[in-house]
């Protein structure tokens, strides 16, 4: 009975991996790489995710860097949420983020720091982004490299993105720690490292950031990091904005973090919204999208996950005016507080459909970011091999 119990097992478990690895269909995965991914965990195993690495230079020069970065998140979030996998499934995002060059940071570090672990929490990624600031210092790009790859947990599935963008603008091959090493440790793991040159593309080529990216297959871009982005006005930006500020009562925070989240989404919109009015726009248009997901403390996602129970939330963790309500109450309120949501998050879309349009009849030379393109063209490329699409 034991042995039957265990081939049982090992057959559900191969059936599991099978459909992990739909994502790429045309990919045959021999049994050995079945059984090597049999250490990761069944969550692990069954959600696609992509994995994206930023690795940004915050040395003095690179405030329009930084501000670019800040700025065009939610153009890049945007766009990813239209990803499809090969049996069209939607694939998870995690962006993780390192600062180096900066004299604030340890030297016995090598100027690095990782400001923020694998996350897919986009209010936490856009407050890390906007903690960032710049001062002098040496740049290590091979340093910084291998420290992302040591230091990250990064997928095993062979079928799953996972790729590095660095920026900077000093030459590639400073410090100590030779970058061909650590770009030869992202192959074995199966990482694209993709190099974003801040300056001219002739003198990234001479300074070693092209032959950084095509060491592992990545992309190689010169971009002006200082270009102002132009804005075009639409008649829908306003109703956008007010749309952002209802859906925000749609969220019903729980647990012991609940509040500080709440805070933290309100205090993202005011930067975003401080940054550019466009920001901000994007921004709203990414929280209507599946990507914005806060399951950990808002009770309207949570109630999503079909094992996730409200009774098991204690009544002082709950909003001040649910914690005299009995359990169908509450039921019924977060069911109303997710028909209310989906209803503005429709609407944010479709006026976005058309704002998209509005701005594409009156399309400038400059209306893009240089960082977004880079990327966005990056992973798409990339991101096809996997058998990714955006059809």
């Amino acid at each position: 009975m034991k042995t039957l119990n265990r081939i049982a097992s090992i057959g559900f478990l191969f059936l599991t991996l099978s459909s992990a690895f739909a994502c790429n269909e045309k990919k045959k995965i021999n049994t050995e790489q079945r059984i090597v991914h049999t250490t990761q965990t069944l969550e692990e195993i069954e959600e696609n995710t992509v994995q994206i690495a930023l690795l940004l230079d915050t040395s003095n020069s690179m405030d329009g860097l930084i501000n670019q970065a800040k700025s065009q998140l939610w153009d890049m979030v945007n766009e990813f949420s239209l990803a499809k996998c090969g049996d069209n499934s939607r694939p998870n995002l995690q962006i993780a983020l390192y600062q180096y060059g900066n004299d604030n940071l340890s030297a016995d570090e090598g100027y690095i720091q990782q400001v923020l672990d694998f996350s897919s929490d986009l209010d936490e990624i856009s407050e890390k982004l906007f903690s960032l600031t710049t001062n002098g210092g040496e740049e290590y790009c091979g340093k910084v490299i291998q420290t992302s790859l040591q230091q990250l947990p990064w997928n095993k599935n062979p079928d799953q993105l996972r790729l590095i963008f660095i920026a900077g603008n000093e030459p590639f091959d400073q410090g100590r720690y030779n970058y061909k090493n650590a770009l030869s440790n992202a192959n074995e793991k199966d990482i694209v490292v993709n190099t974003i040159f801040c300056g001219d593309y002739e003198q990234g080529i001479t300074t070693n950031w092209k032959k950084g990216a095509s060491l592992t297959g990545g992309e190689y871009i010169a971009i002006d990091h200082n270009k102002k982005i132009a804005h075009i006005n639409t008649p829908y930006d306003e109703i956008i904005i007010k749309l952002n500020s209802k859906l925000n009562t749609t969220y019903i925070s729980y647990g012991a973090m609940g509040q500080s989240k709440l805070s933290a989404q309100t205090k993202q919109d005011n930067n975003a919204y401080e940054l550019q009015e466009a920001v901000a726009i994007k921004r709203a248009v990414s929280k209507s999208s599946r990507l914005y997901n806060n399951k950990n403390w808002d009770l309207v996602d949570a109630s999503e996950n079909a094992e996730f129970e409200i009774e098991s939330v204690d009544k002082d963790e709950l909003p001040e005016e649910l914690q005299n309500k009995s359990i169908v109450e509450i039921k019924r309120y977060v069911e109303a507080k997710k028909t209310e949501r989906e209803k503005i998050q429709n609407e944010i879309q479709e006026y976005n459909a058309k704002r998209t349009a509005y701005i594409s009849k009156n399309h400038q030379e400059n209306s893009s970011g240089e960082l977004e393109n880079a990327m966005i063209q990056a992973i798409k490329k990339q991101a096809a091999v996997k058998n990714y699409s955006w059809n």
